[in-house]
């Protein structure tokens, strides 16, 4: 007998080793322990004209905050923001979400808003991931990208959000699945170290900053399982499903099956029109927002996609959805890779 409890006791003992290896070199212990996060600080940021006036310009063109954080008027085209409603919140509206995800109102509302956030709750929201209340936020929040914001951005925002009008906007929690509630405890890191954004004068390297904190790879990546698909990056094929319509992101490189045909000035043009040609783009590239961008930020952006690495990745939303067995998902051309 006790040969047999040494076995077992053996036994034991190696399956939790290997368990504990196996959640180290995979999944982590953040899912377990919870979010990786830093203490609150008192810090307020101080309010200047010249911070209201580029909160607003990240706000309304950069970062994309007002289209999730806002209602939209989907019957006009580009889907508008609907007037008053400007960081209010809403509820996402994409099928396939593990769950339901809220944008929330970040109006300066005392009841429903953020009217009771510290400046540094703010911060630590837009980005480490860490809400105002402690939870972890579900990272279509792109706080992995707006970690790289710039200190001097972030304030900026946050100056901006407290001049927002207050909405009394009720609004229903987030609420996401087993297990992907606990595996995204792993997306949030805390900023410790000075953020500063490159010189505007250096274009490529400025272009990378404003396409980082646009998100724009987070649209223009396919995704498996949450995760980006290594080798296609920006090269499309990210399927976005709404209940009235499905389409999927467009390569960006400069490759044959991408917008190598693109210049700075049809570039331009897309996003400040949201036409190519005579080809509308759906709303859900969101031109209403980045149409507001300064013409040195477009071309800018544009300059930085002109040096991605080109990928064959043929996307074509005119065709009908069929399997590509390079992001291994229903795309229009996807029989074509």
């Amino acid at each position: 007998m006790k040969k047999v409890g040494r076995v077992v006791i053996t036994t034991l003992v190696v399956l939790v080793v290997l368990l504990g290896t196996t959640i180290s070199f995979t999944i982590g212990w953040q899912p377990f322990v919870g979010p990786r996060t830093r203490a609150l600080t008192s810090r307020t940021f101080e309010v200047t004209p010249q911070r209201l006036e580029r909160g607003r310009y990240i706000f309304t063109a950069l970062s994309g905050c007002i289209d999730c954080h806002s209602q939209h008027d989907m019957g006009r085209f580009g889907a508008p923001v609907t007037a008053g409603t400007e960081g209010a919140g809403a509820v996402m509206p994409f099928e396939g979400l593990p769950g339901r995800v809220v944008a929330s109102n970040i109006t300066p509302d005392v009841e429903t808003g953020a009217g009771k956030w510290t400046d540094d709750q703010l911060a630590r929201a837009i980005r480490e991931g860490i809400g105002h209340d402690g939870r972890t936020l579900f990272p279509m929040m792109p706080y992995p990208h707006y970690r790289d914001m710039s200190d001097e951005d972030l304030a900026s925002v946050v100056v901006y959000l407290r001049s927002l009008p207050p909405v009394r906007r009720e609004l229903p929690k987030t609420e996401i699945i087993f297990p992907v509630k606990y595996l995204m405890r792993s997306a949030p890191e805390p900023v410790t170290a000075p953020v500063i954004a490159p010189d505007a004068k250096d274009q490529l390297h400025y272009g990378a900053y404003l396409i980082d904190i646009a998100g724009c790879s987070d649209c223009h990546t396919p995704m498996e399982k949450g995760q980006p698909i290594p080798g296609l990056e920006f090269a499309g094929g990210q399927v976005f499903k709404l209940p009235a319509e499905e389409v999927a992101s467009a390569n960006l490189t400069p490759d044959p099956s991408g917008i190598p045909y693109y210049t700075d000035v049809l570039f331009i043009q897309a996003l400040r029109t949201g036409y190519v040609g005579a080809r509308k783009l759906s709303p859900i590239m969101p031109f209403e927002v980045y149409k507001n961008l300064t013409d040195d930020d477009l071309k800018a952006i544009f300059a930085n996609l002109r040096t991605l690495k080109a990928v064959w990745h043929q996307v074509d939303n005119a065709e009908a959805p069929t399997y590509c067995k390079l992001c291994r998902a229903k795309h229009g051309a996807g029989n074509q890779n």
